[in-house]
């Protein structure tokens, strides 16, 4: 199958794992349901006329169980995508009673990707927004991180069910009927694999979609009659989607304003106070990483950490686009910038995406639609709809699409209980007589024998595809250095996933980013050259193993890619890129101008008080002029097209890191490396001040 026909149909195939295997035995077990009317009515009366309390304990254990099936199997062990990891590292800050987490010396051994640095006070926090983190925190502290996940989904799968027979009631759905179509849902739930895989990776779309679901409950069943606890639930809800996803909130305010506008019940002024916790949670922690409760982290890291300036923003314009980030996804897909035409583009892949996501086949959004038409009088049903359309528009002024596979189209999936109500009730007739409830209940067998052979012959390979990437494990294990009986020391890691899965600055083992240089001998010695190992992976090597940083001679090499992101940039971007063979490393860090003149700022680490030279390796084209600046002291630029040594920067620093200042017009300005040494002995009473 070439890779366009993939794009354009997906992936499919015959069942290739255990995921696949276990769809197909669902479906095949289901079929005969379809055909054989009594044994149909037999199951949809033991589906229906089970307890409430005893069905509900059913489902939430099948949903949970399904999660932890993916944590193990899928996940094999840990969570894999990149933001994933970072929402993990937030977390266990949040535990330890803080937004942030210490740096350390050198900085360097820490600062990376989606990871906000504050050289002022040496620390470093993640740039995602606190709700999840918070409640993940929570299952840090009581030792099962990855639990949450599981929880979140046997949660989900109740509230599905609530949702619907509140909104069936309203659709004109009654008794078993209703109780039938209710069921059915919340066993949909169970069985869509996207809801699988973001109710077991830490990720934050499994709490969101819980949040609609219960807050758009809530609001329906408030409509009729207002309380006081549907409105704080709402107001919680809202909170709570605030602070976890800020854009997913807009649509479900509105969706909320909408079923509730015409409502004076005094009740309802307990909406905002519900919405306090979440709202307050957001203004603390933006107010902690930015100084103001309104700024934004993720505008504040993408300023200093990508480019052009300004090119992660919510909204359009040519210079929306992040070249480092999502350099080829620019390059594809945003040739003019962000504008109409690439935002029908970015929606469209989304949408392309999500067909799959609510019932494992294409079909289902067809579902979704006739379950709105079907019960359009339906005051409930039509605001399923608008928040589903509101969700797909909230999205669009932003530029990345986000879809991986596995993951589906990730930004629609907090809407996703409501595609399954939906489709639900496109099996439903609003006629109670028997012959109308059967008819329901085959429709529904059909519902379950396709979602089931869905994950069988199609979306299984997806998430096939997500287990196998990357190594086809977490970067980072906590099990394997448990193996190699590593309970005290250093351990490098070489990925920004294994860093933020195991750095913990308060535990007995120090988990720090290997940086192939002198940084890592820099932390090495301050810790006291405790015991040292290497983490990585590969099918011929030792998860974990002994290594230690060689010592170095008087002078000390870093490499200038391991300072990015710089501590700051103005007029342009500063960025690793892959370069020549003779650059140490065979990468630069590159200050790209966008302006007249471009400068970054990077950090020098120096372990104390002391007399240096400071020697800058580069290289500039020659219509390029520059400098490098350190403590006052400059090196002039006068680009060669080769790689050359600025004269040494003779310098007084204190212990810590001291900025070096890059500064570049007229073309991108590369810096290799920098090599630092102490002055001569003789050369001390004569250094700068």
């Amino acid at each position: 199958m070439t890779v366009a026909l993939v794009d354009v149909i997906g992936r499919w195939g015959i069942p290739a794992d255990g995921m696949g295997a276990l769809g197909l035995a669902l479906g095949i077990g289901v079929l005969p349901f379809v055909a054989l009317g009594p044994a149909r009515v037999r199951a949809t009366a033991a589906l229906v006329g089970r307890e409430p309390r005893a069905f509900g304990w059913l489902l939430a254990t099948s949903a949970a169980l399904g999660s932890l099936a993916y944590v193990a199997f899928i996940l094999r062990g840990g969570p894999r995508i990149v933001d994933a990891t970072t929402y993990f590292f937030e977390a266990r800050s949040f535990a330890q009673g803080s937004f942030w987490a210490d740096a350390g010396f050198p900085s360097a051994s820490t600062r990376g990707r989606f990871l906000l640095y504050d050289a002022e006070q040496n620390r470093i926090a993640g740039l995602f927004p606190p709700g999840y983190p918070a409640l993940l925190a929570v299952a840090v502290r009581l030792g099962a991180p990855l639990a949450l996940g599981p929880v979140l989904a046997a949660l989900l799968a109740l509230a599905t069910v609530r949702l619907v027979r509140l909104v069936a009631d309203d659709a004109g759905l009654e008794g078993a009927h209703a109780e039938l179509v209710a069921r059915a849902a919340g066993l949909l739930s169970v069985v869509c694999a996207v809801l699988r895989y973001h109710t077991a990776d830490t990720m934050s779309h499994g709490v969101c979609a819980l949040y609609v679901a219960v807050g758009l409950g809530s609001a329906i069943r408030a409509r009729k009659e207002p309380t006081r606890l549907d409105a704080l639930v709402v107001g919680l809800c809202l909170g709570g989607l605030a602070a976890t996803r800020p854009v997913s909130a807009l649509p479900f305010a509105a969706t909320v304003a909408s079923l509730l506008f015409d409502r004076r019940a005094r009740a309802l002024v307990w909406i905002p106070v519900g919405a306090l916790p979440g709202l307050v949670l957001l203004a603390a922690w933006q107010r902690s990483l930015t100084g103001s409760a309104l700024g934004s982290p993720q505008l504040v890291y993408y300023a200093v950490s990508d480019g052009p300036p300004g090119c992660f923003r919510y909204g359009f314009g040519r210079d929306v686009g992040c070249l480092f980030e999502h350099g080829d996804f620019v390059r594809h897909a945003l040739p003019r910038g962000y504008d109409l035409v690439a935002a029908l583009g970015t929606t469209g892949r989304r949408l392309k995406m999500h067909l799959t996501d609510a019932t494992n086949l294409e079909v289902g959004v067809v579902l979704v639609l006739v379950g709105i038409a079907r019960h359009r009088t339906s005051r409930s049903v039509r605001a399923l709809g608008l928040a589903i359309a509101l969700q797909i528009l909230a999205y669009a002024p932003f530029y990345f699409d986000g879809n991986y596979p596995g993951g589906g189209a990730r930004f629609f999936a907090d809407v996703l209980p409501l595609e399954h109500t939906l489709v639900v009730l496109a099996l439903a007739s609003a006629a109670p007589r028997a012959s109308e409830i059967d008819a329901t209940a085959r429709g529904l067998a059909l519902l379950f024998v396709s979602a089931a052979l869905g994950v069988a012959f199609h979306v299984s390979h997806d998430h096939r595809a997500l287990r196998d990437r990357e190594g086809g494990a977490p970067f980072f294990l906590p099990d394997a250095l448990a193996e190699a009986h590593v309970d005290l020391g250093l351990v490098f890691v070489d990925t920004d996933h294994g860093f933020s899965l195991g750095h913990e600055p308060s535990a007995d083992v120090r988990i720090a980013r290997l940086r192939g240089d002198d940084h890592d001998w820099l932390l090495f010695d301050g810790l006291g050259r405790p015991p040292t190992y290497r983490y990585r992976q590969g099918p011929e090597l030792p998860l974990v193993a002994p290594w230690a940083p060689a010592e170095p001679g008087p002078a000390l090499r870093f490499e200038a890619e391991a300072d990015w992101p710089p501590l700051a940039q103005s007029g342009g971007y500063a960025i690793p890129i892959h370069s020549t063979p003779d650059t140490s490393g065979g990468r630069v860090l590159s200050l790209v101008p966008t302006t007249a003149e471009a400068t970054a700022d990077i950090a020098v680490p120096w372990p104390k008080d002391a007399c240096i030279d400071v020697v800058a390796r580069v290289r500039a084209a020659a219509e390029t002029k520059g400098s490098v600046a350190i403590a006052g002291a400059v090196a002039d630029v006068r680009g060669k097209g080769e790689l050359e040594d600025l004269p040494p920067l003779r310098v007084s620093v204190r212990r810590g890191e001291t900025r070096l200042t890059l500064r570049t017009s007229g073309g991108p300005l590369e810096l290799d490396r920098l090599t630092v040494a102490p002055c001569p002995i003789e050369s001390l009473g004569t250094s700068s001040p």
